[in-house]
């Protein structure tokens, strides 16, 4: 894969992932009880942990933004947070799901963020980082 190909395919998978984030963090934010609902989740007992979610969500969003403004710089956050967060959040979620019994819509999430993190992981090792400058 050539280098300006393996960057433009991990700039596009990082705005595909902040806007996912996005879309996900803006509802946590303000409308945590109804989405809950919507989920077939309890009201978040207190309300202040969903929106603590939805602020982390969001940070992650603002991260890819930044990231997908220069992927090659920036492979590290695409590591922690596309790789690590996701594949960690998605087993979480399934994990959840298998133990205690959280909602199966909740399946979805580990699918989607499932899903982000091993396409993250395959683009940043096809694509070739960045050569050392010499000192």
């Amino acid at each position: 894969m050539s280098a300006d190909r393996g960057t433009r395919g991990l700039r596009a998978l990082a705005l595909v992932s902040g806007l996912y984030d996005l879309a996900l963090a803006v509802p946590m934010l303000l409308f945590a009880r109804p989405l809950a609902s919507a989920m077939g989740a309890p009201a978040p007992v207190p309300l202040v942990n969903a929106q603590l979610n939805g602020l982390f969500t969001l940070t992650l969003a603002a991260g890819y933004f930044w990231a997908a403004a220069d992927v090659s710089a920036r492979r590290g956050y695409l590591w922690v947070a596309g790789v690590m967060a996701k594949g960690l959040g998605a087993a979480l979620f399934l994990v959840d799901h298998l133990r205690e019994g959280s909602p199966s819509s909740f399946l979805l999430f580990a699918l989607t963020d499932g899903t982000l993190a091993v396409v993250t992981a395959v683009l940043l090792r096809r694509s070739p980082a960045p050569s050392a400058r010499p000192s």
